[in-house]
């Protein structure tokens, strides 16, 4: 059974049948139904239109509800014929449906549930142990979603900000469960970039190719965190790192920078520096001036301040960092490695025990909490 197949042709049997008549939902559960049926009978009997056998299996089974649910029977008299099996439309809807999932009356968390199932194409299961909820619960959000965007007209014109921002939450969920979000991420983005030339859609892609290329570096042999500036460089992948810089200069070259490629533009400059010693750390802070123009982001703002303390040291950091809520998610850990640089201990062991404490991940919070005990023992010594 060819798994990549199944996902793939998903977005798009959805989209054929959205275009004969059936609401999106409906259309969703035709099509899950009728991949159930193939991943029962292809391994012995494939056929040799994969496509067209989808949309006909697809579009039997949303008749079959259509006519067993009297709500819907004015549809049924509206398509009227069923099309006889064989080659489907050439027209390819998956491009609205990535504007569909991302539509702005969903909530983040389903938006980027809809995405995964209907234009990703994983199951229900695979989506909830992605995010460690039960499959019962993930279903439930699920189908709360199709029901928000059941009534959008499939040809309203999509926010392409939305879409990136539901796909780079995708992509920063990472690995958990047997569904690898990263991954996922990039090869949704990638499809994306095939089906609408933008920029933007670009510079996320590029961004996920240049962090996605430290990912076997982040952590060590015994599952721990490691910082950027600890990582062995030569277990990053050079060849995302080359196609991430390709594809970066290339949307560049358009002259219309947004956020996603001033981020890709400072993840760049890390991965180009063959040891921590040779980061530019004052372009770096010029990129993050133009995300912080772009942006406003206090996150923008806070990442610049640890740049700004490398580019002209620690003073000129915390200068940076003083304008900035304490509350902000790892203000402290910032605030910590700043201070230790400049030399106040004290302060600097009690910041980091206060940002392990407000952690939002184990690994971030034992990697802090041994910072604080690291200092903590030069103080005693």
């Amino acid at each position: 059974m060819d798994e990549v197949l199944l996902r793939s042709l998903t977005p798009t049997v959805i989209g054929v049948l959205v275009r004969r008549g059936a609401d999106f939902a409906a259309a969703e559960d035709a099509v899950q139904d009728a991949l159930v049926e193939a991943v029962r009978g292809w391994p012995d009997d494939p056929p040799r239109d994969p496509k067209g056998w989808l949309v006909a299996v697809a579009w039997r089974k949303f008749l079959d509800a259509a006519r067993a649910d009297a709500s819907r029977r004015r549809r049924e008299v509206r398509v009227e014929v069923e099309p006889a099996p064989g080659p489907s439309e050439v027209a390819d809807d998956t491009l609205q449906l990535y504007f569909l999932c991302a539509h702005p009356s969903l909530t983040p968390a389903s938006a980027v549930a809809l995405t995964l199932r209907a234009v990703g194409g994983l199951t229900t299961r695979q989506i909830a142990q992605a995010y460690l909820v039960p499959e019962a619960t993930m279903a439930q959000r699920i189908s709360r979603a199709k029901r928000t965007v059941s009534g959008v007209r499939f040809t309203e014109p999509g926010d392409v900000a939305t879409v990136l921002r539901v796909l780079y939450l995708v992509f920063n969920e990472g690995y958990s469960g047997d569904v690898d979000l990263a991954a996922e991420a990039i090869r949704l983005t990638r499809e994306l970039a095939t089906r609408i030339d933008h920029e933007e859609v670009a510079g996320l892609l590029a961004l996920m190719l240049l962090h996605h290329a430290r990912r076997a570096a982040r952590t060590g042999p015994d599952g721990r965190l490691v910082p950027l500036a600890e990582q062995d460089r030569g277990r990053w992948d050079t060849r995302l790192i080359a196609e991430g810089v390709d594809v970066l200069q290339r949307a560049l070259a358009r002259d219309r920078l947004g956020e996603f490629q001033a981020q890709a533009a400072i993840a760049a400059l890390h991965a180009d520096a063959r040891t921590v010693e040779e980061t530019d750390w004052v372009q770096i802070v010029e990129w993050y001036d133009e995300l912080v123009r772009l942006t406003d982001s206090p996150v923008a703002r806070l990442n610049r301040a640890v740049a700004v303390g490398e580019a002209d040291g620690p003073r000129a950091g915390l200068a940076a960092l003083a304008g900035l809520d304490p509350a902000l998610p790892r203000y402290a850990a910032v605030a910590a490695y700043l201070r230790e640089r400049d030399g106040d201990l004290v302060a600097a062991a009690r910041l980091y025990a206060d940002a392990a404490r407000k952690a939002p991940s184990v690994a971030e919070r034992d990697h802090l909490t041994r910072q604080a005990a690291r200092i903590n023992a030069r103080l005693r010594g």
